[in-house]
């Protein structure tokens, strides 16, 4: 046996075992406000920032739930998909970039039965994310793209849209971090975005565009 189908195998096992604890988008949604409600985060570091977070996050993505518009064009492109497909999503409640993110997969999942979307915390699968780094950081959301049957890997996206991620890349350049002004400038593109430009990009993944 190669060392690269040892790989692939151990990548599989990672998989199945993270689809087997993994939760609906609505379990999630309601997980992340009752966290909201406490004054808690997911994961194993409670601090008042990420705390902060997650209220925020929860108000974010109930607007998103409700702002996000799927239009007949898309819908259509949506049902084009032929192949039982699962989207596994690493996220944490915390997360920024998820709150805009996550209402967006799920509308594409509720347009189509042949998708299934799933949600796991990324600190319960450490070794999962670590296959699955953006410029070997765990940056999150990381959705991982499947075959429903073989759990194949299609492909992945995350953590951002590809103008969020250059607006970060500048930021960084300029600034050698992230200040606290890129948040809020991440947020108001998102805004405005309404989640169109995820959504054209997730379907690009799933090869229907």
């Amino acid at each position: 046996m190669t060392l690269s189908t040892t790989k692939e195998k151990t990548v599989r096992e990672l998989i199945e075992n993270a689809l087997s604890q993994a939760i609906y988008y609505e379990d999630y949604r309601t997980m992340v406000n009752q966290l909201a409600l406490e004054g808690k985060a997911s994961g194993p570091n409670q601090t008042e920032a990420l705390a902060n977070y997650t209220m925020l996050n929860d108000r974010r993505m109930k607007r998103f739930d409700k702002t996000v518009k799927v239009s007949e064009e898309q819908i259509e492109t949506i049902k084009k998909l032929d192949r039982e497909t699962i989207f596994l999503v690493l996220t944490e409640s915390w997360c920024g970039d998820a709150s805009p993110s996550l209402p967006v997969m799920n509308k594409i999942a509720q347009n189509t039965d042949k998708l299934n979307f799933k949600v796991v915390l990324r600190d319960e699968h450490v070794d999962l994310m670590n296959r699955f780094l953006t410029n070997g950081a765990m940056s999150i959301p990381k959705l991982i793209i499947l075959d429903k049957e073989t759990k194949e890997v299609l492909g992945d996206w995350g953590p951002r849209p590809q103008p969020a991620a250059q607006m970060v890349l500048h930021h960084k350049e300029q600034y050698g971090k992230i200040m606290p002004e890129l948040k809020e400038e991440l947020q108001q593109w998102y805004n405005k975005d309404k989640g169109q430009t995820i959504l054209n990009e997730l379907l690009t993944s799933l090869s229907l565009k």
